[in-house]
């Protein structure tokens, strides 16, 4: 591992993903030095992994970060396969300095800044952007009998596509959108019974992601002018009625149950005392930021999450974060709401609006 004790950068952005090219994007513009440390091999960050008939919930043009809008698709709303594209096309475009399959361990605080580590290499910066999202923490909640359950237990993060289930029983546990999509095509293959907290609460046919930002941006609107914001039907944790579940409701199958109370070697016991023999069980219970990269600087709470003012580290200046839900920005973990929180943290980076720290030259960002 080689550090370059003689160069720091201005800015070490941890993440491969929308939320650090959106960054990046910002970044360019501002003059200020600054390096991508992505632990991904290839672009397109968690977009990547998703399953294979993941689409998006809204048309392209509401589908964009920073600068360069997601090119029109054949069909209604872009398919993972798009966006994968589109990110990697975006980033081509802006030629932003990028170090790839390069894993952050850690940071650690040193004279003036922070430095980054990781198995290939250390890069010295005075200012952190962490921006490595959720997809690498998939949550999976703890039932009584968990462990000696004998079937198959997958989180949505490694579901890929239903033939795999066919003919099989299977649990879908989750009340979200992807809860949903899952839950719709294995149910088309399998004997599929779909696991919620709550009732779901399904969005109007006409209502897609646009519109739930849309929403969205008004109530904070109303609520930072001090108004009593309007609540109309929906929010971004709704179902969204997109093609898969359209389908499954056409098919009378599309309803949940309330949990069951345990499992057994072979299945689940429901609060009746029924006992259901079970296959498989898919997760779709969300995720948690992914930052064990700074768990050794102590500012991790119990909740998984850093303490911040406007995406600042309360107990770390020097530290933003971006895109890892509300608290980090309004919608700033989709697309089209990562951009004003990115802007917004590099103002903060530079608040006189100009660049204030010596740039080094192009082959002098990054210490490897």
């Amino acid at each position: 591992m080689l550090v370059n004790q003689n160069l720091i950068l201005d800015v070490v952005v941890i993440g491969g993903g929308q939320s650090a090219l959106t960054a990046a994007y910002v970044l360019k513009r501002s003059g200020l030095s600054y390096v991508l440390l992505d632990a991904e091999a290839a672009p397109g960050g968690a977009w990547q992994h998703g399953w294979d008939s993941l689409r998006l919930f809204s048309p392209s043009a509401w589908s964009s970060i920073a600068g360069w809008p997601m090119p029109a698709v054949s069909e209604e709303t872009p398919h993972r396969d798009d966006v994968v594209e589109y990110l990697t096309q975006y980033e081509r475009r802006y030629d932003f300095p990028i170090v790839r399959s390069t894993r952050v361990s850690h940071v650690e605080k040193i004279e003036g800044g922070l430095r980054v580590v990781s198995e290939d290499g250390c890069w010295d910066a005075r200012v952190v952007i962490s921006a490595t999202g959720t997809w690498g923490c998939p949550f999976i909640p703890t039932y009584p009998g968990q462990e000696v359950f004998k079937g198959q237990q997958i989180h949505s993060a490694q579901y890929a596509e239903p033939s795999v289930f066919e003919g099989k029983t299977v649990l879908v546990v989750g009340g979200g959108n992807s809860g949903a999509q899952i839950y719709a095509e294995v149910s088309e293959v399998g004997h599929a019974t779909w696991v919620t907290n709550e009732a779901p609460k399904f969005l109007p046919d006409d209502v897609d992601g646009r519109v739930l930002f849309e929403r969205a941006t008004a109530r904070l609107k109303a609520q930072q002018e001090g108004v009593e914001p309007r609540q109309p039907v929906g929010g971004l944790g709704d179902i969204v009625m997109v093609p898969p579940v359209l389908e499954a409701r056409e098919r009378g199958v599309l309803s949940a149950v309330r949990p069951f109370t345990h499992f057994t070697s072979s299945g689940a016991v429901w609060p009746s005392g029924a006992e259901t023999k079970v296959d498989a069980v898919i997760w779709c219970t969300g995720f948690s930021p992914a930052l064990d990269h700074l768990g050794n600087l102590g500012i991790v709470d119990h909740n998984g999450k850093v303490a911040v003012d406007e995406n600042r580290s309360i107990d770390l200046p020097n530290l933003w974060l971006v895109g890892y839900g509300d608290w980090t920005g309004l919608a700033s973990a989709t697309l089209i709401g990562v951009t004003r929180t990115a802007r917004d943290v590099v103002k903060q980076v530079y608040p006189s609006g100009k660049h204030t720290f010596p740039t080094l030259p192009p082959k002098a960002m990054v210490s490897t």
